[in-house]
C-alpha cells in the first residue's frame, strides 16, 4: 500500500511544484537509496531488470532512487532533469501475469533513466507496456501480483498514469492530485490505450461507451476495498487542498505523516487488523502487513530541484534529509537487506521505530519536536 501526491505551482506557496510519496512494503523489506550517474551505452547493450533483460538505450540520465533492496527498479525517484515519479499498486479485473516480466518499479526507473520531461516519461512507460506487458511477483516474503499507477511530474508539468495489464489511461493534472492503491481516472483523460473502452464493453463491464468510466469498469472490488485506498486518497487530498496557496515541502511531509483517525485521535497508529493509514504501520493479520518503509518529498524549482528522503521507515519517526544531484547522499551505512544489520541506517532506525510503536502516543512525544526543528 502506498500514497503519492503532487501539488503543482498554481497551488503552492512559492509557485513551485511539490511531489511526495510514501512507499509501503513489508516491514523487513529494507529500503535503499541510490545515486546512479548518467552513462553512455554501446550499441547492442542490454539492461538486466528485476526478472528479465531488455535492450538498453544509448544514454541514460543520472537518477536518485528509493527502492526495495532486492528490486532493480524503484518505488520513487528523480532524474537530473527534475522528472519525479512515484508508483502505486492497483488491483484490477484484468488478469495478473505471474511469469517473470516487467514490474511497476522497473517501469519507473526506466522512465527516469530515459525521459527528460514528465510527458516523455508517460510515453516511455506506455511504449514499454505495449511491448512487454507487466508481470512478475512484487512481494518480498509473500508473493503479490498487481498492476500499477504513477504520478509523474517535472518543474513544468504533471501527469497521472494508471494501468490495467496493457490497458491504460493518462491525464495531465494541476493543483492537488493524489493517488493511493486504486484507479482514480473516470471519464476524463488526455491519452489512453487504443481499445480501452471497447475492451470494457466487450467484457460486459459497462453497457456502452457512453457509460464507461475507467475506474468503475476496471477496478477489482475486493483488493481495492481492503486497501482502504479511497479513504487515504481522500485524506491527502483534503489535507493539501485545505492549504491551497500555502503548500510547502513541510506541509507535504506532514500529510505523509498523517495517521488519519480524526474520529479516534488517541488511537495507536498500528491498532486494528483492517484499515490503512497514510503513514502506515504494520499490524496483526494479512490485511495490514505493510509499513511505510521510506518516504520522499521533492521541491521542483526549475533551476535547482531539492529532494528530501527519509531512507528509513515510518516518516512520523524519521527525518527527511535533503539531497541534491550535485552532492553525495547522506551517510547511510552499508546497503541494507532483509535482516537486521546495525551497520545500516535503515536497520538502526528500526530499533527506534519498533520501540516507539510499543507505546506510540507517549514515546513519539519524546522526540517529535526535535525532529521538526532539525528539518
Amino acid at each position: 500500500m502506498c500514497d503519492t501526491v503532487v501539488v503543482t505551482g498554481s497551488a503552492t506557496k512559492d509557485g513551485v511544484t511539490i511531489f511526495g510519496k510514501n512507499s509501503d512494503r513489508e516491514p523487513n523489506e529494507a529500503h535503499q537509496l541510490l545515486h546512479i550517474p548518467a552513462a553512455d551505452h554501446a550499441p547492442g547493450s542490454r539492461v538486466n531488470l528485476t526478472y528479465i533483460d531488455i535492450p538498453q538505450v544509448a544514454h541514460t540520465h543520472a537518477v536518485l532512487l528509493a527502492k526495495p533492496f532486492w528490486i532493480w527498479g524503484a518505488e520513487m525517484g528523480s532524474n537530473e532533469h527534475g522528472v519525479v515519479i512515484g508508483n502505486e499498486a492497483v488491483f484490477t479485473k484484468m488478469p495478473y501475469q505471474k511469469d517473470p516480466g516487467l514490474i511497476g518499479m522497473d517501469f519507473l526507473r526506466l522512465a527516469l533513466e530515459r525521459a527528460a520531461t514528465a510527458r516523455d516519461a508517460v510515453t516511455v512507460i506506455t511504449d514499454l507496456l505495449a511491448e512487454y506487458g507487466q508481470g512478475g511477483n512484487c512481494g518480498f516474503d509473500h508473493k503479490l501480483y498487481y498492476h500499477n499507477s504513477f504520478i509523474i511530474a517535472d518543474p513544468n508539468d504533471a501527469w497521472v498514469l494508471e494501468t490495467a495489464d496493457r490497458q491504460w489511461a493518462a491525464k495531465q493534472v494541476s493543483g492537488v492530485y493524489t493517488i493511493s492503491n486504486g484507479l482514480t481516472i473516470g471519464t476524463d483523460w488526455d491519452l489512453a490505450s487504443a481499445d480501452l473502452v471497447d475492451h470494457a464493453v466487450k467484457k460486459g463491464w459497462c453497457r456502452s461507451a457512453e457509460q464507461f468510466s475507467f475506474a468503475d469498469c476496471y477496478s477489482d472490488f475486493l483488493y481495492t476495498t481492503f486497501s482502504d485506498c479511497r479513504r487515504r486518497c481522500q485524506q491527502t487530498t483534503q489535507l493539501l487542498s485545505a492549504q491551497i496557496g500555502q503548500v510547502t515541502p513541510a506541509v507535504v511531509m506532514a500529510a505523509l505523516r498523517n495517521h488519519g483517525h480524526p474520529e479516534k485521535p488517541s488511537r495507536e497508529p498500528a491498532a486494528g487488523i483492517t484499515g490503512a493509514t497514510v503513514c502506515m504501520h504494520a499490524s496483526a493479520g494479512p490485511v495490514r502487513g505493510s509499513q511505510t518503509t521510506g518516504s520522499m518529498v521533492s521541491h521542483l524549482h526549475p533551476a535547482n530541484q531539492s529532494h528530501f528522503f527519509t531512507g528509513t521507515a515510518a516518516p512520523c519517526t524519521s527525518i527527511f534529509k535533503p539531497v541534491w544531484f550535485d552532492s553525495s547522499l547522506p551517510d547511510l551505512g552499508s546497503d541494507p537487506e532483509g535482516t537486521f544489520d546495525e551497520s545500516t541506517l535503515f536497520w538502526r532506525h528500526e530499533l527506534l521505530h519498533r520501540e516507539t510503536m510499543r507505546d506510540y502516543s507517549s514515546r513519539i512525544q519524546m522526540y517529535h519536536s526535535e525532529r521538526d526543528l532539525l528539518e
